[in-house]
């Protein structure tokens, strides 16, 4: 679906990251993680396709397209879009026509009953808590596009019981539709219980790309490893 070889980015001719290697297939959930200024954001618009490499070349293979749930997504508190219709606005950015038909209403009614959030299919969006409304952002990324999600640093802010429902909601996405995850992100407990493949940045480059597995057992973070190897054959 991705496919990424020998990709460097820049910016006024100073390169930010580059030496990137890696590929993303269909139900792969790939973890994106690296310190602040490693490249994350930058990378994250190249598969976009809001920013070009400056070397090297990043292929897609994909029919729908790609779904992205920014980090920062602020309301405000009188704006008066109910639920199904911030779903719905994920097909706006595809649309030729100016309204929406009967499968687009399908698709957004089937993405909130999937992630358990077509309860409050008419509430306002800015009403809901924090949780409700990430979990609406997610059927809109769904609804824009249901080959690839890219989620960046989705749960920042939430609480942990919130955050930990969140991931459910992923993982049931990647495992039971086959929906391919990019999720970048710095938290590692959580992320590494559902993440089949792992890309670490770092000091301008690509430090690790292989399996959740093999990145375990090459960090040097014992805690870390004890918390996969419980928590891995629960998830």
């Amino acid at each position: 679906m991705i496919n990424c070889v020998d990709v460097s980015f820049s910016y006024e001719g100073n390169t930010i990251i580059s030496g990137l290697n890696f590929s993303v297939s269909p139900g792969d959930y790939l973890c994106v993680v690296g310190e602040n200024g490693a490249g994350k954001s930058t990378l994250v618009r190249g598969l976009l396709g809001l920013k070009k490499p400056s070397s090297g070349l990043i292929s897609r293979s994909l029919e729908k397209g790609i779904g992205y749930l920014p980090q920062v997504y602020s309301v405000r508190n009188d704006f008066p879009a109910s639920v199904l219709e911030v779903t719905l606005s994920g097909r706006l950015a595809g649309m030729k026509r100016r309204f929406y038909n009967k499968a687009d209403i399908r698709a957004a009614h089937d993405n909130l009953r999937l992630l358990d959030a077509d309860g409050y299919i008419n509430s306002s969006f800015s009403e809901l808590s924090g949780g409700q409304q990430r979990r609406v952002l997610l059927a809109r990324a769904l609804t824009a596009a249901s080959d690839l999600l890219i989620l960046d640093e989705a749960t920042a802010s939430l609480d942990p019981l919130i955050t930990r429902d969140f991931y459910k909601s992923v993982e049931k996405l990647n495992r039971e539709r086959g929906i391919a995850i990019i999720s970048v992100t710095h938290d590692l407990p959580n992320s590494v219980l559902y993440a089949t493949h792992m890309l670490s940045l770092g000091e301008g480059k690509q430090l690790f790309f292989g399996t959740t597995e093999e990145w375990i057992y090459s960090v040097n973070n014992e805690h870390l490893r004890a918390d996969w190897e419980r928590g891995a054959g629960d998830v």
